[in-house]
C-alpha cells in the first residue's frame, strides 16, 4: 500500500530577535504580562523596510528540507504552500517558490487556513499521494507578521503574540509498513469566522483605492488583525481534544501509544491544558512558542525541524500534529515518522 511519508524536514527563522522588553519600549505592556499569558519570551521579526517575504522564508525553509530529504527541487513534482502573509494578493507564494527553486512546470497551490494552514496542506498532500497523481510533495508553511501588526496599545492583545518563520517538509509515497500518515481529520467552524480575522483588503471593504481616500470609513478593526482571546481560548481548548481523539481513535491508538505531540504553537496555556487533558509527559511533548511565538502557517512545521535536529523525533516515532485557528479551522495528522 502507498503511503505518505515525510522525507525531510527544514525551517527558517529571522535573526533579528524582538524581546518583550524591546515591545515594552512601544506599548503599555511588560515581559511578565506577556509571558503569564502566552508563555512567549521573544519572537522573530524581520529587519523593518527590508522587503523580505513570506516566500523568501520559505524558499530557504524549503531548501533545508530538500537538503534533509537528500533530494532536488527537479525531484519534486508539487507544491503546496501554507500562509496568511503572502508576498501579493494574487498570485499566490506556491509560484512564487516554483520560480525561486528553479522546478520545472509542476502545479503551485496556496493554503489559506491560516493557523491550521499546514494541517490542511499536509492532509492535501497526503491525499494526494494515496491517489497517485503525485510522487513528492514539497509543504510549506512561511509568514511575516511583523509588516502587518499594530504596535500600539491598540493592537497589543494581538501583536505581542505573533513572529515571522518558515517550515518545510519533503512528502514522498512510499511503500512502508512502519512509517507513513496514518490518520487525518479536518473541520471548520464558520460560524465563529469574524472573532480571528482581518477584514481589509477584500471585496467586502473595496480594494486598493479605498486606501486613497481622506475620509474611508475603516478602523483600525478592519485593517489590523483581530482577536477576541477569550473566545479563541475557549473554542480551542474544546476542539483541539475533539481532533485528537477522532484521530487516534481511526488509527486504533491510545495517548499512551504517543512518542510525540506537536500542537500548533498558538498560546502555552492552550498546549499545556490539552496536555493535561490528554495526561502526556512534558517529554512527550514539543512546545517553542516561548523562542518564536505563534507563526501561525509555520508554527508546526518550525517545531517539527526542530524536534528532529534535538533528536526528539525519530523514525517510526507516533507523532501527532494538531492545530486550531482562524476560520474557525482545525484538525490533526496522525503519523508514524
Amino acid at each position: 500500500m502507498i503511503k505518505s511519508v515525510i522525507k525531510g524536514v527544514g525551517h527558517y527563522v529571522p535573526e533579528r530577535v524582538v524581546t518583550n522588553d524591546d515591545l515594552a519600549k512601544l506599548m503599555t505592556t511588560n515581559d511578565e504580562w506577556i509571558t503569564e499569558r502566552t508563555g512567549i519570551k521573544e519572537r522573530r521579526h524581520i529587519a523593518p523596510k527590508s522587503r523580505v517575504t513570506s516566500s523568501d522564508l520559505g524558499v530557504i525553509a524549503a531548501k533545508n528540507a530538500l537538503e534533509d530529504a537528500g533530494m532536488t527541487a527537479k525531484d519534486i513534482d508539487f507544491i503546496l504552500f501554507a500562509t496568511l502573509s503572502p508576498d501579493y494578493y494574487f498570485p499566490g507564494n506556491g509560484v512564487l517558490v516554483q520560480r525561486q527553486l528553479g522546478c520545472d512546470t509542476i502545479g503551485a497551490m496556496d493554503i489559506r487556513n491560516q493557523c491550521s494552514g499546514f494541517i490542511y496542506a499536509l492532509s492535501t498532500a497526503n491525499a494526494f499521494i494515496k491517489a497517485g497523481q503525485y510522487k513528492n510533495i514539497l509543504v510549506i508553511g512561511a509568514e511575516v507578521h511583523s509588516f502587518g501588526l499594530d504596535f500600539s496599545d491598540d493592537g497589543r492583545g494581538v501583536s505581542v503574540i505573533f513572529g515571522d518563520g518558515a517550515g518545510a517538509v519533503v512528502v514522498s509515497a512510499a511503500e512502508d509498513d512502519h512509517r507513513g500518515i496514518i490518520a487525518t481529520n479536518l473541520h471548520a467552524e464558520g460560524e465563529y469566522a469574524e472573532e480571528l480575522a482581518v477584514l481589509f483588503p477584500g471585496t467586502k471593504y473595496g480594494w486598493s483605492d479605498v486606501m486613497l481616500e481622506e475620509d474611508n470609513g475603516l478602523t483600525k478593526k478592519e485593517i489590523y488583525p483581530y482577536m477576541n482571546g477569550n473566545y479563541v481560548f475557549k473554542h480551542a481548548v474544546t476542539r483541539f481534544p475533539e481532533s485528537i481523539q477522532e484521530a487516534l481513535k481511526d488509527a486504533g491508538k491510545t495517548p499512551e501509544d504517543l512518542d510525540l505531540f506537536i500542537p500548533h504553537q498558538a498560546n502555552l496555556r492552550i498546549s499545556q491544558f490539552v496536555q493535561k487533558q490528554l495526561g502526556l509527559p512534558d517529554e512527550k511533548v514539543f512546545n517553542n512558542i516561548m523562542k518564536y511565538g505563534n507563526t501561525t502557517a509555520a508554527s508546526i512545521p518550525i517545531a517539527l525541524s526542530e524536534a528532529k535536529q534535538e533528536g526528539r523525533l525519530n523514525k517510526g516515532d507516533l507523532l501527532l500534529l494538531t492545530a486550531f485557528g482562524s476560520g474557525f479551522s482545525w484538525g490533526s495528522v496522525l503519523m508514524n515518522f
